[in-house]
């Protein structure tokens, strides 16, 4: 019998726990936050309701680094370990206590856009096409080989709110598809073609600034990139800092607020006042 293991603290892990449920897998150890810990962070969730359905043990640490963790791991007997919406990098003590491994997921098609920020830097890069890989974690950054790989199409629409959904969906329709494979233990992995590897850095809350000197359509893709549930693309003017979440290219009209670029205007749809 092949026994898993989950370490997460957010809704989209506990998406991916219910996901193996549901596909006839049975969880054999859970590892999340303590309760005291990232009580503010975004999505932050906890386990004991959904562990105690099922019977699941589920430990409580401050780091997934800790001795306390990699002793239970190994006192489970794992043989694989998921590690999904987890902010902290495991160590590789952590990632050699499964006896095969441990899985995670990306928000990107790997090799492609491994690091940070991914679903805002799709949107900015313009591309047609991102998506959510499955991968066997090891010492680099997203560098593993891939267990399989969902597309998701981006329109000229997509915000980083539809965005965010589709790559939730995806990881979910992921873990459905491969649990039958992780249970029979035919797994298959194949490594990334190093070549093709892009890096994404990580952006602050003030890499949304829009360019007013640049063109509009710079500026309605910020736009796009940075809404919710991140911090959002602002201006200031005349000393007034407008975040803007929702915004048009359209011809100048009066009475509404928009920026004005030398190559359009940009209408303000939704937008705050931080005076």
């Amino acid at each position: 019998m092949i026994r898993i293991g989950f370490v997460t603290c957010v809704q989209l892990g506990l998406s991916c726990m219910e996901a193996i449920h549901e596909a006839g897998g049975k969880l054999s150890f859970a590892m999340t936050l303590e309760d005291n810990q990232a009580v503010n962070k975004s999505g932050r969730i906890y386990l004991d309701e959904f562990c105690d359905r099922y019977g699941i043990p589920v430990l409580k640490s401050r780091h997934v680094n800790n001795q306390n963790v990699i002793d239970a791991i190994k006192e489970h007997e794992l043989d694989w370990l998921f590690i999904i919406g987890w902010s902290q990098i495991a160590s590789e003590q952590v990632l050699d206590a499964p006896k095969r491994g441990v899985l995670g997921m990306h928000p990107t098609l790997l090799p492609i856009g491994r690091g940070r920020a991914a679903i805002p830097w799709a949107i900015l890069k313009g591309l047609n096409k991102t998506g959510v890989t499955l991968f066997k974690l090891d010492t680099g950054v997203d560098t593993g080989p891939i267990v399989d790989q969902i597309e998701i199409p981006i329109s000229s629409t997509t915000d980083a709110q539809d965005l965010y959904q589709l790559v939730e969906a995806a990881h979910v329709e992921l873990m459905r598809k491969t649990v039958p494979a992780l249970l029979a233990d035919e797994l298959e992995l194949r490594e990334q073609d190093h070549s093709l590897a892009t890096e994404w850095l990580g952006r602050r809350p003030e890499d949304g600034e829009i360019n007013l000197d640049g063109s509009v359509y710079d500026a309605e893709r910020l736009v796009r990139a940075v809404t919710r549930p991140y911090p959002g693309a602002y201006a200031v003017l005349d000393g007034v800092k407008y975040v803007i979440w929702r915004a048009e290219i359209i011809d100048p009209e009066d009475g509404e607020f928009g920026l004005r670029f030398f190559d359009g205007w940009l209408k303000a749809l939704e937008y705050d006042v931080l005076r």
